[in-house]
C-alpha cells in the first residue's frame, strides 16, 4: 500500500488529491483539497506572473503540504500546466516553490498534458471514438483519437481565465462579451485542419472543471437524481438553454445560480461560449461530460504503469475490481457468484429473452451484491445498492449503473420500492422493471449456490419442461446448505418467470 498527492497546479485552480494505491494497480481517491489561485490572470500584458497571484498560489501549496504531511502521504507529484509553462519568470517562481514548500513541480509540455488528459479519459470511459475538449483557465485542449488511439491534438494558448481578460475591458455587455469569446474561438477552431477530417460517429467528450459546472447546473435544472457528474450525457438544446440563461447575468446574479461554484461564477460564460462554439463548429447534437482527466491520467500511469503503452481494455472489469479489493470482499466467492449468475443468465435465456446488455447489469450486480456489508450485515442490500449508485464507476453508462444498483437492492426478498424506483423515472425504461426483479432473482439464486463460500457447485443446466424449471447442478461435495437455499427463492421464481422451481 502506498499513497501519493497529486498536485495540478493549473492557471486558474490548484488541486491537491490524495490517492490510495493498493497493489495490482488499484487505486482510490481518499481526500481533495483545492483553491481557486488564478495563478493566469493578467498574464496576458507583460507575460509575467503577478506577485499576488503567486503569493497566494505559495500560501496554497504550504497548506497542501501540510495536508500530505498530516495524511502519511508518501511521495509527492505536482505539475504544472499553461500559465507556469508560458510564465516569463517560470524559473524563479518553481524555486520559491522549492524552497518555502519542499514541492518540485514539474512542467508539463502540451504534448505531455493532452496525453494525460487523453490517459484519463481512455482509461475510464467505453466511447471507441472521441473528440474530448478540456477547457483550461489558460489553455483549451482538444484531443481526436480512434480505436483507442490518440491521433491528433492541439493546445490553443488561451482558457476561460485569460478569454475573460481578453473580453472584459470593452465596455460591453456580459452576452456581447460572451458572443465575442464565440466568434474569437470559431475563428481559431478554422484554423485546425484536421477537424475536418473527423469521422461522422465521433462522440464529443467534455472534461475539466466548467464541465462539472454544467452537470451541476443541468442536475438542478433537471432534477437529475443521480450526483454521478462521469459520463453524464447532456443534448446540445439543453447546454443551450444553460448557456443562454447565463450570458445574459451580471457577476452578483450569476454568483447566486445553484449548482455554480461562486470561485468560478465569472469565468464559466467564457468557457460555455468555447464549448457553444466548439459544438456548433462540429455539428454536434449532445455531448457527454467526463470525470477523469489530467489528475487521472496521472493516477492510472501510477498505479499501473503498462497504461503509458496501451490502455485498459475491460474498463468496467478494472472499475469493478477496485471496487471489490477497496471494500474488501471476498474475492473467490465474488467471482463464483458471478459465473454462476451467467451461467443461470444464458440457461434461462429462453424464458427472460433479454438483450446481452442485460448480462452487463447482471455481473455489475453480481459482482458488488455484497458490498453493503461494509456498513452493516443485515439488509446490507439496502446498503449495496446506495454503494453502487454512489461508487466510481467507469465503462458504463447511468442507466446501467441505477439498474445494477436496484438488481443488488432486491437480490434478498425484498421487492423494489415504488418510491426509491420513481425517482429514477428519467433514467429507466419502462420495461427495466421486469427485467430488474427477474435479474435480481438469478442473483439471489447465484448467491446461495455458493452459501458456504467453497465454491462446491461448479456448473448449472437447466431445462424447461411444462410449468417447471429443473435445474441439475454439477457439484463438488456436499451442496445440502446450498440448494436449501437456493430453493427458498422459489416463491420469487414463480412469480418473475411463471415457473415452478426445482433444484437437483
Amino acid at each position: 500500500m502506498e499513497k501519493i498527492g497529486i498536485i495540478d497546479l493549473g492557471s486558474n485552480s490548484a488541486r491537491l488529491v490524495i490517492v490510495e494505491l493498493f497493489g495490482d494497480g488499484h487505486f482510490m481517491v481518499v481526500d481533495e483539497l483545492k483553491e481557486s489561485v488564478r495563478l493566469g490572470q493578467d498574464m496576458e500584458r507583460d507575460g509575467f506572473l503577478k506577485p499576488q497571484r503567486v503569493a497566494e498560489t505559495i500560501k496554497t501549496l504550504k497548506m497542501f503540504r501540510k495536508l500530505c504531511d498530516a495524511s502519511n502521504v508518501d511521495r509527492i507529484i505536482a505539475v504544472a500546466t499553461a500559465a507556469v509553462r508560458r510564465a516569463k519568470n517560470q524559473r524563479s517562481f518553481l524555486d520559491e516553490i522549492q524552497a518555502t514548500c519542499g514541492i518540485k513541480v514539474k512542467v508539463l509540455s502540451e504534448e505531455e498534458e493532452a496525453t494525460l488528459v487523453y490517459r484519463g479519459v481512455i482509461n475510464s470511459m467505453d466511447i471507441p471514438k472521441g473528440i474530448i475538449l478540456e477547457i483550461g483557465g489558460g489553455s483549451t485542449k482538444i484531443v481526436y483519437y480512434n480505436r483507442r488511439n490518440m491521433l491528433n491534438y492541439v493546445t490553443l494558448p488561451f482558457g476561460a481565465v485569460t478569454l475573460t481578460d481578453l473580453f472584459k475591458d470593452d465596455g460591453l455587455s456580459p452576452e456581447q462579451q460572451a458572443e465575442k469569446v464565440e466568434e474569437f474561438f470559431t475563428e481559431q477552431l478554422k484554423g485546425i485542419e484536421w477537424l475536418s477530417n473527423i469521422e461522422p460517429d465521433v462522440q464529443m467528450i467534455g472534461v475539466g472543471g466548467s464541465f462539472r459546472n454544467i452537470f451541476k447546473i443541468s442536475k438542478m435544472v433537471r432534477k437529475y437524481p443521480l450526483d454521478t457528474v462521469h459520463n453524464y450525457n447532456l443534448p446540445v438544446e439543453d447546454f443551450e438553454s444553460i448557456y443562454d440563461m447565463i450570458k445574459v447575468l451580471d457577476l452578483d446574479k450569476k454568483k447566486k445560480i445553484k449548482g455554480l461554484s461562486t470561485g468560478r461564477a465569472d469565468i464559466l460564460p467564457a468557457a460555455l461560449a468555447v464549448v457553444k462554439s466548439f459544438v456548433h463548429y462540429m455539428h454536434f447534437e449532445n455531448f457527454t461530460i467526463g470525470g477523469s482527466g489530467l489528475r487521472e491520467g496521472i493516477m492510472f500511469n501510477q498505479a499501473m504503469p503498462i497504461t503509458m503503452e496501451k490502455p485498459i481494455s475491460d474498463i468496467l472489469g478494472y472499475s469493478l475490481n477496485s471496487l471489490v479489493k477497496y471494500y474488501e470482499c471476498d474475492e473467490k466467492h465474488v467471482e463464483h457468484v458471478v459465473n454462476l449468475s451467467v451461467q443461470l443468465f444464458k440457461q434461462l435465456r429462453v424464458l427472460h429473452k433479454f438483450p446481452r446488455q442485460y448480462l452487463k447489469i447482471l455481473k455489475v450486480a453480481a459482482t458488488l451484491h455484497d458490498c453493503g456489508n461494509r456498513i452493516k450485515f443485515y439488509n446490507h442490500q439496502k446498503h449495496s445498492c446506495y454503494m453502487i449508485l454512489n461508487a466510481t464507476l467507469y465503462g458504463i453508462t447511468h442507466r446501467e449503473i441505477v439498474l445494477a444498483a436496484f438488481v443488488a437492492g432486491c437480490h434478498k426478498k425484498e421487492d423494489i420500492s415504488a418510491a426509491d424506483w420513481v425517482k429514477y423515472k428519467d433514467i429507466v425504461q419502462e420495461e427495466d422493471l421486469e427485467a430488474v426483479r427477474k435479474l435480481g432473482v438469478m442473483l439471489r439464486i447465484a448467491e446461495s449456490l455458493d452459501r458456504s463460500c467453497v465454491g462446491c457447485i461448479k456448473g448449472i443446466n437447466c431445462d424447461v419442461l411444462g410449468d417447471s424449471v429443473i435445474m441439475k447442478t454439477e457439484v463438488d461435495g456436499d451442496a445440502s446448505l446450498e440448494i436449501r437455499d437456493a430453493m427458498t427463492a422459489n416463491a420469487e421464481f414463480k412469480k418473475s418467470f411463471r415457473k415452478n422451481l426445482e433444484i437437483l
